[in-house]
């Protein structure tokens, strides 16, 4: 079985931990609790073609720029999730912005962009044509909702399989 670390990076409040939680303990919290530092989980996610990938997933604590911690909880991983919250437009900038710096750091590496809380619908702040940009630059994007669930195996999967 192959085993990628993957990592969770976003601004404070997107949705990170409960996205990680609803994906390996199917649940859901409205309490919001702030990540100090770095929460490790994991789950096996069974690819198309059959080959299972264990997922050990690093949720790293909210930020709108990496911290020299930050950056260490980055190296060695395999790909990335990047998180902002549909109802907050600059959430949506932070994640290009942090995009770029986990380049940096990196190199390219396979990640997925979640546009997090749609069960929010009449809250959303988008920005359609950045979207469309960034989707012609052959950015994998996604609409997802920790709450109830949608698109939160299909993130995952589309990370999985772009590794």
């Amino acid at each position: 079985m192959l085993i990628r670390k993957i990592c969770m990076i976003g601004d404070f409040a997107v949705g990170k931990t409960s996205l990680v939680s609803r994906y390996v303990h199917s649940t859901f919290s409205e309490q919001y609790l702030t990540t100090v530092g770095v929460k490790v989980d994991s789950r096996i996610l069974e690819l198309a073609s059959g080959d299972q990938l264990k997922l050990v997933l690093w949720d790293i604590a909210g930020s709108d720029a990496l911290s020299s911690v930050e950056r260490t909880y980055l190296q060695g991983a395999a790909g990335y999730l990047l998180v902002s919250d549909s109802t907050r437009r600059n959430t949506f900038d932070t994640a290009i912005d942090l995009q770029n710096q986990a380049e940096q750091i990196l190199g390219p590496k396979p990640f997925v962009m979640l546009m997090n809380k749609t069960d929010l619908a009449q809250e959303q702040d988008l920005d359609q044509d950045k979207v469309s940009a960034l989707q012609g630059r052959g950015w994998k994007m996604l609409q997802t909702s920790a709450k109830l669930g949608s698109g939160v195996e299909e993130a995952f999967a589309a990370l999985g399989e772009r590794l």
